[in-house]
C-alpha cells in the first residue's frame, strides 16, 4: 500500500524537481510509519514515479533526475560505473538508479545529493556505513547488552529543511492547505528508525532509549558551512560564544535564530528552495561510551603517613600514594574505564587514622568498558585491593547507583562522628584534674576557619556541637579523649585552640596549654552503604 496520497503530489513535484530525496519527500509529506522509511532508496523512487505519473510534469521530474534507456524486466541499483562517483552538470554528486519493470518506468535516474539532508538519509542509510560503525563499536571491546544511538548533525541543515518548508508553505497555501513546520517528520527522527534496526541485527543486541551504552557519530558538511552566517547578522544576540563550543553556530542557536527571523528577511539571504551541493556529508567522529559505574564502600585506614587524595603541591607529589589510589587503581584496570572521581563521606588528615567499621566512599568509573560484574566478582576484587597494601582496607565493595550515592551526601552533612584524641598538657595533671570533662553534654562551639586549612576554605564562624565527651588518665601530661561529636567539627583545633580561634577549647576549659599528639576516626555514622556479609 503507498505512503503517499494524491494531494501528496504536487509537493512530491516540487521538492523532487529541486533535487530533494525521496525520504526527505516523505518527511515534508508528513509521512509517520517507520516502516516507509526503511524500504530501499529505489523502491521508495518507485513509489513517487507512480504517484507523478499521471502529471503533465512528470517529464520535467524526469529531465533533472534520468537518462532514459530502454526498460528491462528487473530493479537494482548501480552506480554509473562500478566503484565509482560522477558529477552531474551542475557539479552534484550522483548516482544511477535503474528502475526497470517492464512498465513504462525511466531507466536510469541519475540521484544528485540531497539539497535538504545533504545526503544523510541516502548514502548513511546504508549497509556498508552500518557495518562501518559497528566494526568500529566491535574493535573498542565495549561490554552492553543494549544500545542508544545518537546522532550530531550539520547546523545548517536547520537552514535548509526551513527553507524547504517555506517552499512547501507555499505551494500548499496554492491549495488552500498549510503545513506547521512540527508537523514535518525530522531528521534525526526519520534516521534511527532507518537505522536503529540495521545496527541491532549488525550488533545482535536491541535498541533502547534508556540503554547506558551510546553509539554517536558526528557529521559534517564543510561546502556549506556558511549556510548559517547570514543568521548571525540578523539575530547576532542568537549567537553567543560558550565554553568549549568551537563554533557559535551551535544547532540551539541556529533553530532560536531561524524561530525570530522574519520569512521575507530568510528568503533575502537564503535560496528557497537550497541550492544542490556537490558532496555527501563526511562523518567527522564515531564514538562509543558506557554510562559511568558507581561502586561503594567503605576503608579503614591505618597508616598515619598516607593522604585521603593525592598530596600534590606546586606541581610536586609529596608522597607517593594515596587512599584514593590504592582502591581506584585496582577498580581502574578491572573496570576498563577512561578515568574516575573519588568522593567520600568527609576526609581525614594525612596523619589521622579511620577505624571502626571505615569511611563510607564512592569511586565514579567514567566510561568503563566492562560493566557487568556478580557479588562474587566484587567480594574477589575487594580482596584483591585488601592484599595490595597494609596501609588500607575496604569492605561492603559494591555497586550502586547515582541516585543512592545522595544517601552518603545526605549523611556527610547529618551525620555524627566519634574519635579519638592523645593529647599532652604543659602543666601536671592528675586523673581528678580531667573528670569533669565526662560530664560535658553538647557543648557549642564557635570554630573560626582554621589557619591550616584557609588556604583553601573561606574564612567563616561555624558553630559546632561536642556531643559527649569521656577521658582516659595516661599519665602526669597525657590522657586519653573520647569525643561524639557533630559532623565538620575540627578535633584539632578544639584541643589546641589554633591561637583562640576555636572557643571554648580543651586548653581554655584546663586552663593550660594542650595540644594534640594523635587523632583516630573510630567510627563515621553514615548508615550507607548497606554492609555485606563478607
Amino acid at each position: 500500500m503507498s505512503s503517499l496520497t494524491e494531494k501528496d503530489r504536487p509537493v512530491a513535484q516540487l521538492l523532487l524537481n529541486t533535487g530533494t530525496c525521496p525520504r526527505c519527500v516523505f518527511r515534508f509529506c508528513c509521512v509517520g510509519s517507520q516502516e516507509s522509511y526503511r524500504r530501499p532508496h529505489k523502491d521508495l523512487l518507485r513509489e513517487l514515479y507512480d504517484l507523478l505519473e499521471n502529471s503533465k510534469d512528470k517529464d520535467d521530474i524526469l529531465c533533472h533526475n534520468e537518462a532514459a534507456d530502454p526498460p528491462s524486466k528487473r530493479i537494482r541499483l548501480e552506480n554509473t560505473e562500478e566503484g565509482t562517483e560522477d558529477l552531474n552538470q551542475n557539479g552534484a554528486l550522483q548516482h544511477t538508479l535503474v528502475v526497470n519493470d517492464g512498465n513504462a518506468a525511466p531507466e536510469n535516474l541519475t540521484l544528485t545529493v540531497c539539497n535538504v539532508c545533504l545526503g544523510v538519509l541516502q548514502e548513511f542509510c546504508e549497509a556498508d556505513f552500518v557495518k562501518k560503525v559497528c566494526q568500529n563499536v566491535n574493535s573498542a571491546e565495549y561490554e552492553f547488552t543494549s544500545f542508544v544511538f545518537s546522532v550530531s548533525l550539520p547546523p545548517q541543515l536547520s537552514v535548509r529543511e526551513h527553507a524547504a518548508w517555506l517552499l512547501v508553505k507555499q505551494e500548499m497555501g496554492k491549495q488552500g492547505l498549510s503545513l506547521a513546520k512540527d508537523d514535518i517528520v525530522q531528521l534525526k527522527e526519520a534516521y534511527k528508525w532507518i537505522i536503529h534496526p540495521l545496527f541491532s541485527e549488525e550488533l545482535g543486541v536491541p535498541a533502547d532509549g534508556k540503554s547506558l551504552f551510546d553509539v554517536s557519530v558526528v557529521f559534517a558538511h564543510p561546502e556549506t558551512d556558511e549556510d548559517c552566517h547570514f543568521l548571525a547578522t540578523a539575530h547576532p544576540d542568537c549567537f553567543k560564544p560558550a565554553k568549549k563550543k568551537q563554533s557559535v553556530f551551535t544547532r540551539m542557536a541556529v533553530i532560536k535564530a531561524l524561530e525570530k527571523i522574519k520569512e521575507e528577511d530568510f528568503r533575502k539571504h537564503f535560496p528557497c528552495p537550497p541550492n544542490a551541493p556537490k558532496n555527501f556529508c563526511t562523518v567527522v567522529e564515531i564514538q562509543c561510551t558506557n554510562s559511568a559505574i558507581f561502586v561503594a564502600g567503605r576503608y579503614n585506614k591505618y597508616s598515619r603517613n598516607l593522604p585521603q587524595t593525592p598530596w600534590i603541591i606546586d606541581g610536586k607529589r609529596k608522597l607517593e600514594s594515596s587512599v584514593e589510589e590504592l582502591i581506584s587503581e585496582h577498580l581502574m584496570t578491572e573496570f576498563k574505564a577512561d578515568s574516575f572521581n573519588f568522593s567520600s563521606s568527609g576526609r581525614e588528615d594525612v596523619d589521622v587514622r579511620t577505624l571502626g567499621k571505615g569511611r563510607p566512599f564512592t569511586i565514579e568509573l567514567v566510561n568503563p568498558h566492562r560493566v557487568q560484574f556478580t557479588a562474587e566478582e566484587m567480594k574477589g576484587l575487594q580482596q584483591k585491593i585488601n592484599s595490595s597494601s597494609d596501609k588500607i582496607q575496604v569492605r561492603d565493595l559494591q555497586l550502586v547507583t547515582r541516585e543512592a550515592i545522595g544517601h552518603m551526601k545526605k549523611g556527610e552533612q547529618e551525620k555524627t562522628k566519634t574519635y579519638s584524641a592523645l593529647i599532652w598538657t604543659d602543666k601536671s595533671i592528675q586523673k581528678e584534674d580531667i573528670v569533669f570533662l565526662d560530664d560535658v553534654k553538647e557543648l557549642k562551639l564557635d570554630q573560626k576557619t582554621p589557619l591550616r586549612v584557609l588556604h583553601r576554605r573561606p574564612l567563616a564562624v561555624r558553630t559546632r556541637v561536642i556531643h559527649t565527651m569521656t577521658s582516659e588518665y595516661i599519665d602526669e601530661h597525657h590522657f586519653r579523649l573520647n569525643l561524639k561529636t557533630q559532623a565538620g567539627t575540627y578535633i584539632k583545633e578544639f584541643v589546641h585552640g589554633d591561637f583562640g580561634r576555636t572557643k571554648p577549647n580543651i586548653g581554655s576549659l584546663m586552663n593550660t596549654t594542650a595540644d594534640i599528639l594523635e587523632l583516630d576516626v573510630e567510627s563515621v555514622d553514615v548508615d550507607w552503604p548497606p554492609a555485606l556479609d563478607n
